[in-house]
C-alpha cells in the first residue's frame, strides 16, 4: 500500500492521535532518549506525504529539539535512539555506523527453522524492477544477520535476531532467503493476518461474531534490544518489551503447543 493511500492516511494521523509520547520513552539522560516506537508510525517524516505522523516530530514536540541517529521500518515496532544535542548526535552516529552498538530483534517467523541457530551472510541490493524492495544478490553490500530459535511452535517459531550490518529489509530479505519469511510480510512473504483458528484445532466462531479478529496483523518484528557504551563510558543495555499483540500470539501459540 503506498504512502498517499487513504487508510494509510487514516493509520498516520487518527491512530496516534492520543498517543502521550511519555508512555513511550523506555530510558533517557541527558544525552539522549531511547523509545519504544509502535508498529505503523514512521520514524521520521516521510518525504512525500507530510500528513503522514512521525516519532521524531512528537519528540521535537516533547523537547524542543531532537537528533535522528538510526530508524526502523514503519511496520517494525521496538528500539529507536533519538540524540538530544548534536555532540551526542555525532558521538552516536558514529557508533552505529562502525557496527559497535549490538543491536538485537525479535520476530515471529512462518514454520521450523532447520537448525537452532545459525548466520545468514547474503549481500543485499535493491531490487531491479520492484521500487522499495530488497533482494539477496552477489552483487550487493555485505550483509550478515545472525538467528537462535528461541520457540517452535511448527507452524511458527519465535527467533531472536543480531544484525551486524544496517541494510534496509536487513532481517526480512534474509529470512525470506531462509524460506521462513516473518510472519505478516506483505513485500516478502504473506501478508495474511494470524488468526487464532490458524493456531487453535478446534476453533469456532462467536454466535454473533461474523467475522475472526486478527491476532496480529501487521509484520511480527520488534527491535527488541540495544547495547552500547554511552558518552559517560556507561555501558548501557536498552530493552524494549514486546508490544500486546505479539505477546499475544505467544500466549496463543504456547497454550495450543503439540504435545
Amino acid at each position: 500500500m503506498s504512502n498517499n493511500s487513504l487508510p494509510d492516511r487514516i493509520n498516520g494521523t487518527a491512530r496516534f492521535q492520543h498517543m502521550r509520547i511519555e508512555q513511550l520513552i523506555i530510558f533517557e539522560n541527558d544525552d539522549f532518549v531511547a523509545v519504544n516506537k509502535p508498529s505503523g508510525l514512521l520514524t521520521i517524516p516521510d518525504r512525500h506525504d507530510t500528513t503522514l505522523d512521525a516519532l521524531s516530530t512528537r519528540l521535537k514536540k516533547h523537547y524542543g529539539e531532537i537528533f535522528t541517529v538510526h530508524r526502523l521500518d514503519r511496520d517494525t515496532s521496538g528500539m529507536v535512539v533519538f540524540a538530544k544535542h548534536e555532540t551526542a548526535h555525532k558521538y552516536l552516529s558514529q557508533l552505529f555506523e562502525s557496527r559497535d552498538v549490538e543491536k538485537y530483534y525479535l520476530g515471529i517467523v512462518n514454520g521450523e527453522l532447520p537448525t537452532p541457530a545459525g548466520s545468514i551472510n547474503a549481500p543485499i541490493m535493491e531490487h531491479p524492477v520492484q521500487r522499495g524492495k530488497m533482494v539477496t544478490n552477489a552483487k550487493g553490500r555485505p550483509s550478515l544477520t545472525d538467528y537462535e530459535v528461541v520457540e517452535s511452535f511448527g507452524i511458527f517459531s519465535l527467533v531472536k535476531l543480531r544484525i551486524h550490518t544496517g541494510r534496509t529489509h536487513q532481517i526480512r530479505v534474509h529470512m525470506k532467503h531462509l524460506g521462513h519469511p516473518i510472519a505478516v510480510d506483505e513485500l516478502y512473504g504473506s501478508k495474511e493476518p494470524v488468526k487464532l483458528s490458524a493456531i487453535k484445532k478446534k476453533f469456532k466462531l462467536g454466535k454473533f461474531t461474523e467475522e475472526e479478529t486478527p491476532l496480529l496483523a501487521r509484520l511480527a518484528l520488534h527491535a527488541w534490544q540495544l547495547s552500547f557504551t554511552g558518552m559517560d563510558d556507561t555501558r548501557y543495555v536498552l530493552e524494549a518489551p514486546l508490544p500486546k499483540d505479539m505477546t499475544a500470539v505467544l500466549q496463543q501459540l504456547r497454550k495450543h503447543k503439540k504435545a
